[in-house]
């Protein structure tokens, strides 16, 4: 997959001492490679998403009508939010090493802290932070680079733009 700019500059932290904010590093042959900054935002983008799905009620799952691309033009149905949450987890699964995986299932799946995290691994706090580290670039990346389905752009994923909770603001009297 080709990065570009415009793929890395709104995700890229403009703090990031490596790529300055721009999302880009020039990496192996003068190739330019994504920052493990966007990586890690791309990560956290779709770990938010998970989240949502999975702290949603169930009630409130719904079924969506999808084309399917070929010579028939068929449709499908599908729970787009239960897909997204069982191929976050078996993309994981599956590009995760053992300990990699035992730390995302405890820390990010089950929602341990370090502390306990820690404890029940039997690592030291900076060896269990430089893991999660490489976890969510690990993830980001190929999230990003899946194929012939990424998990994101989220919204290319979910069939259409996603609009977010509206917010409410106090309308403001206006004095004449």
């Amino acid at each position: 997959m080709e990065w570009t700019r415009s793929d890395t500059i709104a995700l890229a932290n403009n703090s990031c001492t490596h790529c300055h904010g721009l999302g880009l590093r020039l990496g192996l042959r003068g190739k330019p490679s994504p920052c493990n900054c966007v990586l890690r935002e791309i990560f956290r983008a779709c770990y938010a998403r998970f989240r949502a799905c999975a702290t949603k009620e169930k009630y409130l799952s719904r079924v969506s009508l999808e084309f399917v691309p070929g010579p028939d033009r068929r449709l499908t149905w599908g729970f787009k939010d239960e897909e997204y949450m069982a191929d976050f987890i078996l993309v994981s699964r599956r590009t995760l090493d053992e300990f990699e995986y035992k730390v995302f299932k405890y820390h990010f799946l089950l929602g341990a802290d370090w502390k306990l995290c820690c404890r029940r691994l039997g690592t030291d706090r900076g060896s269990f932070f430089h893991c999660v580290y490489r976890i969510e670039h690990k993830l980001g990346r190929v999230f990003r680079e899946l194929e012939p389905y990424s998990l994101f752009p989220l919204d290319e994923y979910f069939n259409g733009a996603m609009h977010p909770e509206p917010v409410y603001r106090p309308l403001l009297l206006q004095t004449a």
